[in-house]
Protein backbone atom coordinates (compact mmCIF):
# COMPACT_ATOMS: atom_id res chain seq x y z
CA UNK A 1 0.00 0.00 0.00
CA UNK A 2 1.28 3.30 -1.05
CA UNK A 3 -0.31 6.64 -0.49
CA UNK A 4 1.02 10.06 -1.34
CA UNK A 5 -0.49 13.41 -0.06
CA UNK A 6 -0.70 16.74 -2.29
CA UNK A 7 -1.82 19.91 -2.32
CA UNK A 8 -0.19 21.21 1.25
CA UNK A 9 1.65 24.42 0.49
CA UNK A 10 1.43 28.32 2.21
CA UNK A 11 -1.78 29.85 2.65
CA UNK A 12 -3.19 33.28 4.30
CA UNK A 13 -5.41 33.25 7.73
CA UNK A 14 -9.13 33.03 6.21
CA UNK A 15 -8.24 31.14 2.87
CA UNK A 16 -8.40 27.68 1.73
CA UNK A 17 -6.85 24.66 0.55
CA UNK A 18 -7.60 20.72 -0.84
CA UNK A 19 -5.91 18.12 0.16
CA UNK A 20 -5.09 15.23 -2.26
CA UNK A 21 -4.37 11.44 -1.04
CA UNK A 22 -3.75 9.12 -4.17
CA UNK A 23 -3.35 5.47 -2.79
CA UNK A 24 -1.87 2.63 -4.98
CA UNK A 25 -2.68 -1.26 -3.40
CA UNK A 26 -5.73 -0.13 -1.83
CA UNK A 27 -9.35 0.84 -3.01
CA UNK A 28 -10.67 3.61 -0.91
CA UNK A 29 -14.26 2.34 -1.64
CA UNK A 30 -13.38 -1.01 0.35
CA UNK A 31 -11.66 0.46 3.32
CA UNK A 32 -12.07 3.61 5.90
CA UNK A 33 -9.46 6.45 4.82
CA UNK A 34 -8.73 9.43 7.09
CA UNK A 35 -6.91 12.55 7.60
CA UNK A 36 -4.91 13.45 10.60
CA UNK A 37 -2.30 16.35 11.14
CA UNK A 38 0.69 16.92 13.89
CA UNK A 39 2.29 19.31 15.30
CA UNK A 40 6.10 18.74 16.62
CA UNK A 41 6.47 17.92 20.06
CA UNK A 42 2.67 16.98 20.05
CA UNK A 43 0.18 13.63 19.23
CA UNK A 44 -1.25 13.21 15.76
CA UNK A 45 -4.62 14.87 15.96
CA UNK A 46 -7.36 12.60 13.86
CA UNK A 47 -9.27 15.43 11.58
CA UNK A 48 -11.67 13.14 9.64
CA UNK A 49 -12.12 10.00 7.99
CA UNK A 50 -14.85 8.77 5.45
CA UNK A 51 -16.28 5.01 5.33
CA UNK A 52 -16.22 3.01 1.72
CA UNK A 53 -16.09 6.61 0.03
CA UNK A 54 -19.75 7.45 1.38
CA UNK A 55 -20.00 8.22 5.10
CA UNK A 56 -18.08 11.11 6.24
CA UNK A 57 -16.91 11.87 9.89
CA UNK A 58 -15.21 15.58 10.52
CA UNK A 59 -14.09 16.43 13.77
CA UNK A 60 -16.59 18.06 15.78
CA UNK A 61 -14.23 21.55 16.57
CA UNK A 62 -13.09 21.57 12.56
CA UNK A 63 -16.52 20.98 11.13
CA UNK A 64 -17.81 23.54 9.40
CA UNK A 65 -14.17 24.75 8.31
CA UNK A 66 -12.82 21.39 7.09
CA UNK A 67 -14.82 18.57 4.88
CA UNK A 68 -13.84 15.03 3.44
CA UNK A 69 -14.81 14.07 0.26
CA UNK A 70 -13.50 10.48 -1.80
CA UNK A 71 -13.60 10.36 -6.04
CA UNK A 72 -14.31 6.71 -6.70
CA UNK A 73 -13.65 6.36 -9.78
CA UNK A 74 -9.84 7.80 -9.29
CA UNK A 75 -9.37 6.63 -5.83
CA UNK A 76 -8.86 9.46 -4.66
CA UNK A 77 -9.46 11.34 -1.26
CA UNK A 78 -9.60 14.87 -0.76
CA UNK A 79 -9.74 17.24 2.51
CA UNK A 80 -11.14 20.49 1.69
CA UNK A 81 -10.05 23.26 4.14
CA UNK A 82 -11.67 26.54 4.20
CA UNK A 83 -11.20 29.48 6.94
CA UNK A 84 -7.89 28.94 7.73
CA UNK A 85 -6.15 29.03 10.83
CA UNK A 86 -2.52 30.09 12.18
CA UNK A 87 -3.20 27.48 14.83
CA UNK A 88 -4.15 24.81 11.70
CA UNK A 89 -0.35 25.01 10.52
CA UNK A 90 1.04 21.05 10.76
CA UNK A 91 1.64 18.36 8.71
CA UNK A 92 -1.29 16.53 7.45
CA UNK A 93 -1.08 12.97 6.56
CA UNK A 94 -3.41 10.60 4.38
CA UNK A 95 -3.89 7.08 6.14
CA UNK A 96 -6.27 4.21 5.02
CA UNK A 97 -6.57 0.81 5.73
CA UNK A 98 -9.70 -1.77 5.53
CA UNK A 99 -9.79 -2.04 9.01
CA UNK A 100 -12.20 0.58 9.99
CA UNK A 101 -10.73 1.11 13.77
CA UNK A 102 -7.68 1.05 12.70
CA UNK A 103 -8.40 4.19 11.07
CA UNK A 104 -10.44 5.75 13.65
CA UNK A 105 -7.41 5.13 16.25
CA UNK A 106 -4.81 6.26 14.02
CA UNK A 107 -3.05 3.06 14.49
CA UNK A 108 -3.16 2.01 10.94
CA UNK A 109 0.40 0.65 9.14
CA UNK A 110 -0.49 2.90 5.73
CA UNK A 111 0.14 6.34 5.81
CA UNK A 112 1.67 8.86 3.26
CA UNK A 113 4.92 11.04 3.81
CA UNK A 114 2.91 14.15 5.11
CA UNK A 115 2.06 17.16 3.00
CA UNK A 116 3.39 20.78 5.54
CA UNK A 117 0.29 23.01 5.67
CA UNK A 118 1.19 26.58 6.81
CA UNK A 119 -1.33 29.26 7.83
CA UNK A 120 0.34 32.41 7.61
CA UNK A 121 0.65 36.04 7.20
Amino acid sequence: VQLVESGGGKVQPGGSLRLACTASGITFADSMAGWFRQVPGKERERISYIDGCKDPYTSHSLQGRFTISCDNAKNMVYLQMDSLKPEDTATYFCTADPNGWAVMSGVSQHWGQGTQVTVSS
